[in-house]
């Protein structure tokens, strides 16, 4: 049974990378947590695993967020099991890398229906049990850097993340009368799967053109997605909060083609 107490948090992309820390972040914070996966049921049941040993109710359940009639049956489930939700967390996404005139409508589709259709509906359908729980609630999107700066070869990628990001703001405005904060987070390079790097260790990786030298740990995303999800950010709301080691201010092209040190002299 559950806690009926303890704030419920339903989260995608549940089995790796973001979502997984995002899961065991907010499981030590004391959340039941509702993991949505859609590749890896094993993986996401050692999500599932990780975050149990904090206390936790944890449910699974396959979602593709590119399944429109099955985005709002899975969250009225997961809302119904645990018997309220208080937390979002949309993090579930692909990337692109193709030339604009080589990116074929498919392609597109595929992305935009990944990155932003289905964090729409998700965050649709989860404000609507948020008012009807009377409590208020929290929504973080994951973006990207690009939900703010180009990058050449990702296209739908970068519509999608900068459609997002604006999304979350018209969001914040008609859902804060309800208590509900809406914010987004704006990764750089993070060693996760999307990047080839699952499970790796950033440091001793070096990236010249990341002011910070070297790439972003998941779990130093899921810490900003926790507190904004947490007491303390009850007055943060239309926010994007960028965590990319100043790749912003290096141009993200820039940041991750540089290959020397030479920029950090005059």
């Amino acid at each position: 049974m559950t806690n009926a107490s303890r704030p419920v948090a339903v989260v995608t992309g549940s089995e790796s990378g973001i979502g997984r820390a995002t899961v065991v972040a907010l499981a030590q914070d004391g959340f039941d947590v509702g993991l949505c996966w859609y590749a890896d049921e094993s993986k996401a049941q050692a999500t599932a695993r990780e975050a149990a040993e904090h206390g936790v109710r944890t449910e699974l359940r396959r979602l593709d967020v590119t399944d429109v009639p099955a985005i709002p049956t899975v969250v009225d489930d997961l809302a119904d099991t645990f018997g309220r939700l208080d937390v979002l967390a949309n993090v579930a996404g692909i990337g692109s890398s193709t030339l604009l005139l080589d990116v074929d409508y498919p392609q597109w589709r595929s992305v935009i229906a990944t990155d932003l259709d289905g964090p729409f509906l998700l965050l649709q359908a989860a404000a609507r049990h948020m008012i009807a729980g009377g409590r208020g609630g929290r929504i973080v999107n994951v973006t990207s850097v690009h939900e703010h700066q180009p990058r050449v070869g990702a296209g739908p990628y970068c519509a999608a993340k900068a459609g997002l990001g604006l999304l979350t703001q018209v969001a914040a405005l008609e859902l804060g009368e309800h208590g509900i904060t809406v914010n987004s987070v704006a990764p750089g390079e993070i060693t996760t799967a999307m990047t080839g790097q699952e499970d790796e260790s950033p440091e001793g990786k070096h990236r010249p053109g990341i002011p910070l030298g070297r790439p972003g740990d998941a779990r130093e995303i899921a810490a900003i997605i926790a507190f904004l999800c947490s007491p303390k950010a009850a007055y943060v709301t239309g926010a994007s909060w960028v965590a990319d080691g100043g790749m912003l201010r290096m141009g993200p092209m820039a940041g991750s083609h540089l290959t020397s040190d030479d920029w950090r002299r005059p």
